[in-house]
């Protein structure tokens, strides 16, 4: 029998599933694994079918890319589901994709980069493709004053799952192998495997096709996804507490979705140890263990940032928390040794499923009482963070471009949080207007 608890015990189990792919594709092993072999140290140039760019610009370009493709599609799906009234055969059909990608990275070598970058990208779309999908199951199977608390347990279902993987990525980077890139491409492997065999719980359990009449509108669904989102827009535009939200989340997102996502970059090009007398370059047994310290770390702070929420309210701690992440910025410009890496690890973890987790569920508090679309009002949250990413993303690798350091890319991220702290000082004031 399919009793509340289980199923939103399945849902957090998709976080468990997915979350494999956010911690060993997009924060350790591949970004140092890339770095690797496409020449390590300094602001080494790689082709891309004739292209000469940086390596670590590429990459950043192409997760950027990734992010824009994403952001047109998933409005376009959002409302082919709608239609058909089943988001669980789509979040599936995202699943499977980035769970392919995945192991097709196993076949990504230093002699074709193409591959690399193509699967990564195909990959990025995959998960977070799914993620539409997903987080519009949370007002349906969880009541406002849960939504918190089902967030919350989301992202640690999701960061002890992926840790569990990433320590059995470890033995094997560890292990010696005939063929030096063999353990980081089997983890690719076992990244898809694992993505792919947990979300069949989730898949088993979450509610299935559901007719939904009100949709049944003439018109192109190419088309359809973009109209409804221009309706969501305007219901929006009439709640300033959500309509400002919004915005402040776009900014703050551009500075926290990329951090995320460059963070192992940094540390592989940026931050050096202290080896037999000399200065060197991390690799990736240097990297895994700073992320995998923000893992843990998160857990705690993701349901200590919960609770804060529920004594002093969402907007005040959300504040609080970009707050943070401007310090955060600020010592990761003056970060040059593993030690001080590690301390940052530290302090992102406090913060990084935390602000993840209670902005997911602020919004969905904050949705008009009684709402049923809610993969259209996911869809736009989806849409906005996406954008976000590719804003920050592409930001990121144009000052890396033009000035080829890293270091003055975290410059652009302050400003970001900046402004996304501004527009949280203003909803807090909209908030404490009568009648709002």
């Amino acid at each position: 029998m399919k009793t509340k608890k289980r199923v939103q015990n399945a849902w957090a189990m998709y976080d468990w599933a997915n979350s494999a792919y956010n911690l060993v594709i997009t924060s350790t092993v591949f970004p140092a694994y890339y770095v690797a072999v496409t020449g390590g140290e300094g602001a080494p140039k790689v082709s891309f079918f004739g292209w000469h760019v940086t390596n670590s610009t590429l990459l950043e370009y192409s997760l950027a890319l990734a992010y824009f493709i994403i952001a047109l599609l998933s409005p376009i799906l959002s409302a082919i589901a709608d239609v058909r009234g089943n988001k669980k055969s789509y979040m599936k059909f995202y699943c499977y994709l980035g769970a392919l990608a995945c192991m097709t990275l196993f076949f990504f070598k230093p002699a074709n980069i193409e591959l690399g970058i193509i699967a990564s990208m195909i990959a990025a779309i995959g998960y977070c493709g799914s993620l539409v999908f997903y987080n519009a199951y949370l007002p349906e199977i969880a009541l406002k004053e849960e939504q918190d608390k089902l967030s919350a347990k989301g992202f640690t279902y999701g960061y002890i799952g992926s840790v569990l993987l990433q320590l059995i990525c470890f033995v094997f980077l560890f292990s010696d192998f005939a063929d030096g890139t063999f353990a980081a491409r089997l983890s690719f492997l076992l990244v898809g495997v694992w993505w792919l065999g947990f979300a069949q719980i989730a898949f088993y359990y979450l509610p299935g096709k559901a007719g939904n009449t009100v949709h049944q509108q003439s018109g192109s669904i190419w088309t359809r996804g973009f109209s409804e989102l221009g309706k969501v827009w305007q219901q929006v535009k009439q709640m300033p507490v959500l309509k400002w939200y919004l915005i402040a989340f776009f900014f703050y997102s551009m500075g926290v979705q990329t951090v995320m996502l460059a963070a192992t970059i940094f540390g592989s090009k940026e931050v050096k140890k202290y080896v037999d007398g000399q200065w060197v370059n991390l690799d990736a047994k240097d990297l895994i263990p700073a992320i995998l310290i923000i893992q843990l770390v998160a857990i705690p702070g993701a349901i200590l940032m919960a609770s804060l929420a529920k004594r002093l309210g969402n907007i005040k701690v959300l504040l609080a928390v970009v707050v943070f992440w401007i310090g955060i910025c600020i010592a990761a410009y003056f970060t040059y040794t593993n030690i001080q890496f590690y301390v940052l690890a530290v302090c992102v973890g406090l913060v990084m499923g935390g602000i993840q987790s209670l902005s997911r569920s602020t919004y969905s508090k904050l949705l008009p009482a009684g709402t049923s679309d809610t993969t259209s009002f996911f869809s736009l949250y989806d849409v906005m963070e996406k954008m976000s990413i590719v804003l920050g993303m592409f930001s990121f690798a144009l000052v890396e471009h033009i000035f080829e350091s890293m270091r003055y890319s975290i410059l652009a991220l302050i400003l970001f949080f900046i402004l996304g702290m501004s527009v949280l000082c203003f909803v807090l004031k909209v908030q404490r207007r009568p009648g709002l």
